[in-house]
């Protein structure tokens, strides 16, 4: 079955202005580069979320707003910055970060229980396997 070709419209598209070499990066006056601003908000915003985490609090509504929030943090932090993000936190917000972690495993969405494993494998590697033990005994949950 052959198609109606007769419409120009897809001719009209410059497809010359996708192409690599024709791209040009913008000029930024500011001395950190646009996706390095990015993730000093991202680690900023992980500390800040991991600070005030609800760990005490007996209202599941407000732990699940939290674990939404720190999901949508960490899912945001690309692969290559992970590392980065967890040397900036401290023995406390690892821990923290862990049961997240680990709540994030409880309730899977598309596409990230491979992120939340390169991030168990980042936190394990910094904060050993004490955390694990910590966060698997300790009562408060997130």
């Amino acid at each position: 079955m052959a198609k109606n070709t007769s419409s120009s419209a897809f001719r009209k598209i410059d497809v010359d202005q996708y192409n690599e070499d024709n791209y040009k990066e913008d000029e930024c006056g500011e001395s950190q580069s646009p996706p390095r601003n990015q993730m000093v908000k991202n680690i900023e915003a992980l500390k800040t979320v991991l600070r005030t985490a609800p760990i005490s609090s007996r209202n599941q509504m407000v732990k699940d707003a939290a674990v939404n929030m720190v999901m949508q943090v960490l899912l945001s932090v690309k692969s290559s910055q992970i590392e980065e993000a967890v040397n900036a936190l401290d023995s406390d917000q690892l821990d923290i970060l862990m049961k997240y972690i680990y709540r994030g495993f409880e309730t899977p969405s598309e596409g990230s229980s491979g992120q939340l494993l390169a991030w168990h494998e980042k936190v394990h590697a910094v904060a050993g396997v004490g955390c694990i033990v910590r966060v698997l005994t300790d009562k408060k949950r997130v």
